[in-house]
């Protein structure tokens, strides 16, 4: 038997290993400015990152994010093998999963930040899921597939005090700044109406469905590949980008385009929710006479007309035109002939009061028309630049999660990109409303067409067309829980 004494001695070892591994700890996990010096970066002090989705823009976005000097990716999620492949090799430490829900459930206390590069219809359950785990989240854009997610993953980030960023990086850009700058300044007077427009898209739309389906490859799982969207045969060419014109997967050129070129009238303006929409939409022909709308597919291009209420920043209604498929607003007569509208195939126009003024791309080289206005601005900078611009769009949400949550600002939180998304899914629902038929006395008719939608924010749906608000919120696919904060 032991001894009074041993068990006292005994006793003492053990405490103090464990006060000693305790201190140790705790040393591990001190931040920098606390142990002092220059280059030091601790283990706090890195966000540890796992993706979902990181093939193409998914695998650019997390080398963005190492990039940064402060986030290591810890685990990647892919459904397709051959997608993954390129982050797998250049990730060679981090774990990889097939189903995010797997990798969320086993190793959510390993890791601090979710990045979500997935095709539109996945995002919401996704970010939400993280979110719920207290993950800081990424998502890219647009933010969400449907109205009722965009304003789910708006109310989820304030309720879970999580840092967000969405995926359009040119509201990290100067432009946006430098246009506020000059509007605040009176340059242009009140701005009234905004043109944005792409050449997008540059994949297949307003095409009917495939007939034939194809042999899902060995290295895709397309069960979860489909997630929340209805059951349906593989087709050929589908992925990786061609998902973007069909309206159970994509949000067609707005969604992969209008988060870019809509974000500097919702930054300058400080627009929020619209309250008006419409809607007009171009067609293929399916033979010499007739022409076809295809419900399953987006349209190859079309024309919408928003309409937003009053701001602090207006003295009126803003009307905001979108088009797309190559169609472009009126040149300005302040334009010369062969000047570049915009950055020739897209671009974003502001009419006010007493001038104009455009941008690209990513809100990038704002200008006062007429040209010749640029050569003597003297607006003194009023608001802090991102550095690095776009490319600091990333580093910026990782130095911002590694603060936590209200510590520094991000350039598209969801506060700010859930109504920016929700304007664009507003107008892909005027769009949508195009082909719903309505049969009387044996005469089809497509009262959707050329209808105005009225839209009552607060209650979330149309009140004038009441068969627009299905495409408010879907239907998940059996299996796959709808979103519930």
């Amino acid at each position: 038997m032991k001894t009074e004494q041993e068990n006292k001695s005994t006793s003492n070892r053990r405490d103090f290993i464990k006060t000693s591994a305790i201190a140790a700890a705790a040393f591990m996990i001190v931040p920098r400015h606390v142990l002092g010096g220059t280059g030091y970066l601790a283990p706090s002090d890195r966000l540890l990152v796992a993706g979902i989705g990181v093939g193409g823009k998914g695998q650019s976005d997390l080398e963005m994010f190492y990039k940064s000097g402060k986030a290591d990716i810890a685990f990647l999620c892919d459904v397709d093998d051959r997608r993954a492949a390129n982050s797998v090799k250049a990730f060679p430490k981090a774990k990889y999963y097939k189903d995010w829900r797997e990798m969320l459930d086993k190793e959510h206390k390993n890791f601090d930040a979710v990045s979500v590069s997935t095709p539109d219809h996945n995002h919401a359950i996704q970010a939400l899921a993280a979110m719920q785990l207290g993950k800081h989240v990424y998502v890219q854009k647009p933010l969400t597939h449907d109205i009722y997610e965009a304003r789910i993953l708006t109310a989820a980030a304030k309720k879970y005090k999580v840092v967000t960023q969405m995926g359009n990086q040119g509201a990290s850009n100067d432009g946006p700044r430098q246009m506020k700058e000059w509007y605040e300044a009176g340059l242009i007077g009140d701005v009234h109406t905004v043109y944005a427009w792409t050449n997008r898209p540059v994949w297949p739309q307003g095409i009917p469905w495939p007939s034939k389906k194809a042999e899902i490859p060995k290295e895709l799982d397309w069960n979860l590949w489909l997630g929340t969207a209805p059951e349906k045969d593989y087709v050929d060419k589908l992925v990786p980008f061609n998902w973007r014109g069909w309206w159970d997967y994509g949000t067609g050129a707005l969604g992969d385009m209008g988060c870019h070129l809509i974000e500097a009238p919702f930054s300058v303006l400080n627009l929020k929710y619209a309250k008006e929409v419409e809607a007009s939409v171009g067609s293929v022909y399916v033979d010499e006479f007739k022409r076809g709308y295809f419900p399953e597919s987006c349209p190859p291009s079309s024309h919408v007309t928003l309409k937003f209420p009053k701001t602090n920043k207006t003295k009126g209604d803003v009307t905001l035109h979108w088009m797309d498929g190559g169609i472009q607003p009126e040149r300005p007569e302040e334009l010369e002939a062969n000047e570049t509208f915009g950055d020739g195939g897209n671009g974003t126009l502001f009419i006010g009061t007493k001038g104009k003024m455009m941008s690209e791309t990513y809100s990038a080289n704002p200008k006062l028309l007429p040209l010749s206005r640029n050569k003597d601005i003297k607006v003194a900078p009023k608001y802090a630049r991102v550095p690095d611009g776009a490319n600091g769009h990333y580093k910026q949400w990782v130095e911002a999660a590694i603060a936590g949550y209200g510590k520094q600002e991000v350039s598209s939180p969801f506060e700010i990109a859930g109504p920016l998304t929700e304007a664009l899914l507003m107008a892909n629902l005027a769009i949508r409303s195009f082909d719903i038929q309505k049969t009387v006395n044996g005469k089809t008719t497509y009262p959707g067409r050329y209808t105005k939608m009225l839209w009552d924010n607060d209650n979330m749906k149309v009140t004038n067309f009441d068969e627009a608000n299905q495409f408010v919120k879907r239907e998940y696919r059996k299996g796959w829980n709808n979103l519930t904060l």
